[in-house]
């Protein structure tokens, strides 16, 4: 008989039950989805020289797990705030309250690792989807990824079945111990905002210390190592949470006192969004950080990828250097549209090579001489035969010979010199290309077919230097794209579900303000209102945690981790605003029906 009565509440619920779950599906995904990366040890060794990447996905596992831990106890609060009126009743008409603790236990239960194995399911198609993206889009080269790594599952599956075993022994204790006539009129408790001064000056002034001593670890990440980061991973959430906990609840009850909260439905606004505060600021705290990891994870792998050919740019002028170019490999180089190109003839014994002069002076050569390696900036200098001959940077002409030649020492000959040595002539072929990324696989199948490899040792230019640094950093740059696509997912399933788990209950009061005479347009202007602050306060949050935050990557990355910083903001504030638009609409269809 409970079984039938639960099963009607489920049909009659089902609605919220979907928000649900899909919730915990995404969560679990996402968890899944980090933890692919994070226990692949092989994985981060082969794709990365920085030793510490190892330690940093451990603290970043451990703040995921606080992350997870919340949202869980979040979504079991919404699953008690759904079945509390249908315990309730199930006690007025009988019902023996061990009985219910077991029916609360098995549907707790089958909820949570119902939505994990799904997670997790859902996690590996994503994990698949996701890197191919990335891996076709952006050219990088990967060793030992796999998106199904069993440990990665056992974790997540481990973690949701443990956490959902306490929610059920929670709700099992809880719920029964609780008065049939409370628990029906459970959902009509407001939580209503309190002013307590000194408890949330206290707060203000204990999270401000907080993040001041959090963004203080992150810049001096290079005295401080791995303490660094534990000290920030502390600090910063417990920072988040106080500010929130603090301000929030203080600025909704200090802006009903203004005279423009009388105007229109601004007093109905600020009463919804005080109306469940205290969740809020859990939920918005998570968020923030969320955004921030998101924000951080993408504005570093596109760092990354800006760097790879600003690297490759200083290190040669020219894409490759063919040695007796046949006319097949001509038409290839002719096809990419070269803006430079210039063919030297020489003739070479082991330890030097002779080239002609005069060709130097007609066609100088093109070296590139560094002004500040750190930020990667040059001059381009054209050489002729005499200007090359003393220059320093004469070993980029030698780079684009092949095999032996590499090494050898160049020496600058007039046309009468060089007719008189016995060596056989031969020819170097040199070309510039407007974008190495661009013509990536032109170039690829000409070294292909000319070096019979395309590994970097063998053939020296922008190219090589190309292939060398993406090979280096294309670990780094998945892992940053790769982690913020999953962190924004998250921080989405976060924000959404908090948002649509309370619209049902606040379809009446929507429909009340319809009775009175309000306007259509008026109720999707209070809607557009309250969403949005629950957006911007944490984007805030989340912007400012990561202009900070961008100080620890100063100790790996060769260029500024600002430099060009618009872009990933600009994109992710597009992806933030869709979010927005997304959840307007649904909750819309849900509350003015």
């Amino acid at each position: 008989m409970l079984t039938k009565l639960a099963m009607t509440g489920f049909k009659h619920r089902w609605r919220d039950y979907l928000v649900l779950f899909s919730g915990l599906i995404m969560s679990s995904a996402i968890f899944y989805m980090f933890e692919a990366l994070a226990t692949n040890q092989d994985f981060l060794k082969q794709n990365t020289s920085i030793s510490m990447v190892g330690l940093i996905f451990q603290f970043g596992s451990v703040l995921l797990t606080i992350i997870t831990l919340v949202y869980i106890g979040y979504a079991n609060s919404f699953l008690l705030s759904m079945r509390k009126r249908d315990y309730g009743l199930f006690m007025l008409v009988g019902a023996r309250k061990s009985k219910i603790g077991q029916l609360i236990w098995l549907e707790t239960l089958l909820v949570g690792i119902t939505a994990t194995i799904v997670g997790i399911l859902v996690g590996t198609a994503l994990t698949v989807g996701v890197s191919q993206i990335l891996i076709n889009s952006l050219g990088l080269t990967l060793h030992h990824f796999a998106a199904w790594y069993t440990p990665a599952a056992i974790a997540t599956l481990l973690l949701y079945v443990g956490l959902f075993l306490i929610a059920g022994l929670f709700n099992l204790l809880s719920l029964t111990k609780i008065p049939a006539l409370k628990l029906l009129h459970s959902n009509d408790q407001p939580n209503r905002p309190q002013l307590k001064p000194a408890r949330q000056l206290i707060e203000i002034v204990v999270g401000v210390i907080s993040i001041a001593i959090g963004y203080w670890s992150m810049a001096n990440l290079k005295i401080l190592q791995l303490m660094g980061i534990g000290i920030a991973l502390v600090t910063i959430v417990l920072g988040t949470y106080l500010l929130f906990n603090a301000i929030f609840v203080w600025l909704m009850v200090a802006l009903k006192r203004f005279s423009f909260a009388q105007r229109g439905l601004n007093g109905f606004t600020l009463s919804q969004l005080s109306f469940r505060i205290r969740n809020y600021t859990k939920m918005l705290s998570i968020v923030a950080m969320l955004f921030a990891l998101a924000l951080g994870a993408i504005t570093v792998g596109m760092g990354f990828h800006s760097q790879i050919p600003s690297m490759a740019n200083i290190n040669n002028a020219y894409d490759i250097g063919l040695v007796n170019a046949s006319t097949a490999e001509k038409a290839q180089i002719a096809a990419m549209k070269p803006k430079t190109t210039a063919t030297y003839h020489f003739k070479a014994t082991k330890k030097v090579v002779y080239f002609q002069a005069a060709e130097f002076n007609r066609q100088p050569f093109t070296t590139i001489h560094t002004r500040n390696k750190n930020q990667l900036t040059f001059n381009t200098v054209h050489n002729n035969a005499a200007k090359l001959q003393k220059s320093e940077d004469n070993y980029q002409l030698m780079q684009l010979q092949s095999g032996v030649m590499a090494t050898a020492t160049p020496v600058f000959l007039s046309k009468t010199a060089y007719a008189k040595l016995a060596q056989p002539e031969q020819r170097l072929t040199v070309f510039t290309t407007n974008n190495v990324i661009e013509h990536r696989v032109a170039l690829n199948k000409l070294a292909k077919h000319h070096f019979h490899t395309t590994s970097p040792e063998q053939f020296g230019g922008r190219y090589a230097m190309y292939l060398m640094v993406n090979g280096m950093y294309s670990g780094l740059e998945f892992m940053g794209m790769f982690l913020g696509i999953a962190f924004l997912a998250m921080l989405a399933s976060c924000l959404m579900f908090k948002i649509l788990s309370g619209a049902d209950a606040d379809q009446h009061r929507y429909k009340m303000l319809d009775k009175v005479g309000t306007t259509r347009r008026q109720l999707n202007g209070a809607i557009n209102k309250e969403i949005a602050v629950l957006f911007i306060l944490p984007g805030i949050v989340g912007i400012v945690h990561v202009l900070f935050g961008l100080q620890m990557f100063k100790i790996i990355m060769v260029t500024s981790p600002y430099t060009g910083i618009w872009l990933p903001f600009l994109i992710f504030a597009g992806l933030y605003l869709l979010y927005y638009l997304i959840t307007i609409t649904i909750y819309r269809r849900i509350v003015l029906q």
